[in-house]
C-alpha cells in the first residue's frame, strides 16, 4: 500500500494544501507547552505568613508559617495548625495556591495539579491509535480541539479545586497527537523528517510565548483564559481540511477519497489520473490491505493455538526484551529530566519568567541541530553525548552557590539544550531499532515509560525540592548519567536496514556481557603487551648467553 499511495502524493507535491495542515499542526504544539506546563505560573511556590485567630493568645509561629504555639495554661504550650495564611503579591497577583491555600499539608496538590494533566496523557496514548483508526483522524481532531478549548476556557471559572483537577485531566486525555498523524499521512514522502523535526520547533516558540505572558498577566484566572482562548482561532482550518485520504482508501471510501485527492490537485495546481484510474489504484491498495490484515489475523491465531501459555510479543526474545527494556527507561528519564527541568524556574533562577523564556530558546538549537547531526555522525553516540553532558552540567549545580545566579542559570539551560537534543534523537533512534513487526507496540510501551517519567517530576521539583534543594539537580543528573549508560550495549542505526520481523534483530548484548566483554578485551590487550615484553626480555638473555659462550 505504501509505495502505490506514496506515489500518488509525490504526484501530489507539495503546495497549498499540504502547507494548511502543517499549519494547524504547527499552531497546536504551540499552544500546548502552556497548558502541558500550566503549573509553573498557576500553581507556584509562594512566599506565606501564618494568620492566627485572633482570639488565641500567641506565643510565636512556626518559622514555615505551617503552625503556631499558644500557651494554654501555665505549663503547657501547644502546637496548632495554621489554617489561614497571608500570600505575597509581590510577583503573583492571585494563584491557585493562594485562591485554594495550596501550602503547609496541602503543598503536594500543587504537584498534583501539574501532574495530573501529563498522567491523564498515558491514557490518551493508549486510546488514541484506536479511536483514530476506527472514526478517522478529521473528525478526532476536530472533536477533541473543541473540547481541548471549552476545558481550558471553563478551568477559568471553576470555584472548586478538586473541579479543576477533573477539568485538567479532561484536557490530558483529549490531548491526541492525531492531528500530527494526520499531517503525516498527507506529507509528500521526502518531506516527511523535516517536518517531523520542524513540528518541534514550535513547541519551543510556545515555550517562551508562555513565559512572556506569564510575565504580562499575573492573575491565574486571567492567564489561563488568554492561553485558552488562542484554542478556538484554528478551528476554521480545522474544519477546511480534508480527512486523510490514506485512511479513507483503506477503509473503502473510494469516492470520498477521491475528491480529497482532485481538491488537493486543484489546490497545488498538479494533474491526477482519470477518477477511473484513480479508482483502480484505491482497489489495489484496499486489497493489498486487506491481504495483509488477513495474514496478520491468521498467524496470531496459529500463535494462539500453538503457544500456551501465551508470551507478549515485545518479550519474545532475548535482545528484544533488552531494546524495550532499555528505550522504556530512557523515555522515562528523557521526560523526567526534561519536564523536572521545565518546572524548576524557582529552584535555578530568580526570575522564573525568564527562566521559562530562556528554556525555550535553549530547545531551538536542541531540535533544529539534530537532524543533520545524526545524518553525519549517527544516532547512538550523539544521544549518549546528549546524556552526559547533560547528566554532568546538572550535577555541578548541586556545588554551585546560589549566589552566583549566572552560573546556576547557565548550567541549567545547557542541561536544558543538551536533554532536548537527546530526547529528539531518541524517538528516531528507537524507532528505527524496533522491527515492522512490533513497532507501534514498543513505541507504545516506551511512550507510557515517557508520561509516567513526566508525571512524576512535579514532585519532585515542587514537593521534594523545597525540602532537600540539592535532591532535584542529584536526581536528574545521576538519572541522566544512567540514561546514557543504558544505551552502550546497543548498535547504531546509521546507513543500517530497517529490520521487519523479531528475528532480524542483531545480537544485543545484555550490560553484564557487555561490560564483562570490555573488561575482557582490555586484560587480553595488556596480556598480549606483557607477553610481547617477556618475549623481548627472554631473546636478550639468549643473545647475552650465545656471547659469553
Amino acid at each position: 500500500m505504501g509505495t502505490e499511495f506514496d506515489d500518488l502524493l509525490t504526484r501530489l507535491g507539495t503546495g497549498k494544501w499540504n502547507f494548511l495542515y502543517f499549519f494547524a499542526t504547527s499552531y497546536w504544539y504551540f499552544l500546548v507547552p502552556s497548558q502541558t506546563f500550566s503549573g509553573v505560573f498557576l500553581s507556584p511556590s509562594v512566599n506565606i505568613t501564618c494568620r492566627p485567630p485572633s482570639q488565641d493568645s500567641v506565643l510565636r509561629v512556626a518559622e514555615d508559617s505551617c503552625s503556631y504555639f499558644v500557651n494554654k495554661s501555665t505549663d503547657a504550650i501547644e502546637e496548632i495548625p495554621c489554617r489561614n495564611w497571608d500570600y505575597d503579591d509581590s510577583v503573583y497577583s492571585s494563584t491557585l495556591t493562594s485562591d485554594f491555600d495550596l501550602v503547609c499539608t496541602e503543598a503536594y496538590n500543587r504537584a498534583t495539579y501539574q501532574s495530573i494533566y501529563t498522567f491523564a496523557t498515558i491514557f490518551s496514548s493508549i486510546h488514541a491509535g484506536y479511536i483514530a483508526d476506527k472514526f478517522g483522524r478529521r473528525l478526532v481532531v476536530l472533536t477533541t480541539q473543541i473540547i481541548y478549548a471549552a476545558t481550558g476556557i471553563a478551568m477559568c471559572c471553576a470555584n472548586s479545586f478538586p473541579l479543576i483537577l477533573a477539568l485538567r485531566f479532561l484536557m490530558g486525555c483529549v490531548g491526541l497527537p492525531t492531528i500530527y498523524i494526520l499531517t503525516m499521512e498527507v506529507c509528500e514522502v521526502k518531506y516527511r523528517s523535516v517536518v517531523g523535526i520542524l513540528t518541534g520547533l514550535p513547541w519551543a516558540f510556545g515555550t517562551m510565548a508562555w513565559g512572556g505572558v506569564a510575565y504580562l498577566i499575573r492573575d491565574w484566572r486571567w492567564l489561563q483564559l488568554s492561553v485558552s482562548l488562542p484554542a478556538l482561532f484554528v478551528l476554521p482550518a480545522l474544519f477546511i481540511i480534508d480527512e486523510s485520504p490514506r485512511w479513507l482508501i483503506v477503509k473503502g471510501h473510494h469516492d470520498r477519497a477521491i475528491k480529497v485527492l482532485q481538491r488537493a490537485a486543484r489546490w497545488n495546481k498538479v494533474t491526477l489520473p482519470s477518477s477511473d484510474e484513480l479508482r483502480k489504484i484505491m482497489m489495489n491498495i484496499q486489497e493489498e490491505t486487506e491481504n495483509e490484515t488477513k495474514n496478520n489475523v491468521k498467524e496470531k491465531q496459529e500463535k494462539k493455538i500453538c503457544s500456551f501459555p501465551k508470551v507478549p510479543t515485545l518479550c519474545r526474545t532475548r535482545p528484544l526484551r533488552i531494546i524495550t527494556v532499555i528505550f522504556s527507561l530512557n523515555l522515562f528519564i528523557s521526560a523526567l529530566v526534561f519536564g523536572g527541568l521545565n518546572l524548576s524556574g524557582a529552584n535555578y533562577s530568580a526570575d522564573p519568567f525568564i527562566y521559562t523564556v530562556l528554556g525555550g530558546l535553549m530547545e531551538v538549537p536542541g531540535y533544529s541541530l539534530t537532524a543533520p547531526l545524526i545524518n553525519r555522525v549517527g544516532r547512538k553516540w550523539p544521544t549518549i553525548w546528549g546524556y552526559f553532558l547533560s547528566g554532568v552540567t546538572i550535577l555541578i549545580l548541586v556545588f554551585v552557590p546560589s549566589e552566583m545566579s549566572w552560573l546556576v542559570m547557565t548550567l541549567a539551560m545547557a542541561g536544558k539544550m543538551c536533554i532536548s537534543g537527546a530526547f529528539m534523537i531518541i524517538i528516531v533512534y528507537m524507532s528505527e531499532m524496533f522491527p515492522t513487526e512490533v513497532r507501534l507496540q514498543g513505541v507504545g510501551a516506551t511512550v507510557m515509560a515517557c508520561h509516567v517519567g513526566a508525571t512524576i517530576a512535579p514532585y519532585i521539583t515542587d514537593y521534594l525540592g523545597p525540602l532537600i534543594p540539592w535532591a532535584p539537580s542529584v536526581i536528574f543528573g545521576a538519572s541522566s548519567l544512567v540514561a546514557g549508560v543504558a544505551l552502550l550495549p546497543l548498535h547504531e542505526t546509521l546507513s543500517a536496514p530497517m529490520p521487519d520481523t523479531v528475528n532480524d534483530i542483531p545480537e544485543v548484548a545484555c550490560f553484564g556481557r557487555f561490560f564483562g566483554r570490555l573488561f575482557r578485551r582490555r586484560r587480553r590487550a595488556g596480556t598480549s603487551s606483557l607477553c610481547i615484553v617477556n618475549k623481548g626480555e627472554e631473546m636478550e638473555t639468549k643473545e647475552e648467553e650465545r656471547e659469553k659462550q
